[in-house]
């Protein structure tokens, strides 16, 4: 029997992926919100696809802010986003 993949939802494009496909974007037990590429990071987390148009719907839509419950400020945004493509290109 084949071992079941976790499934879990873009907060971009709300596209269902296998959970290795996406970017975890945690919010700390001390509020602070960073990406968690391996996953294993304590506290609340949402998901991203590793594409930069992903953050930006996620950004105008404040989904990410919803799924976090806490307000993320721009420079954390673009924190994320120089996050984001240092660590797909690395």
């Amino acid at each position: 029997m084949q071992k079941k993949i976790p499934q879990r939802q873009c907060m971009g494009c709300h596209e269902r992926k296998a959970k290795r496909e996406l970017i975890r974007v945690v919010r700390g037990t001390d509020g602070a919100v960073s990406l968690d590429f391996g996953g294993k990071l304590n506290g609340r987390g949402a998901y991203l696809c590793p594409d930069p148009e992903c953050l930006k719907k996620a950004q105008k839509s404040k989904s990410l802010e919803r799924s976090l419950e806490v307000p993320i400020p721009q420079e954390v945004y673009d924190r994320l986003a120089k996050e984001m493509e240092a660590g797909c290109n690395g």
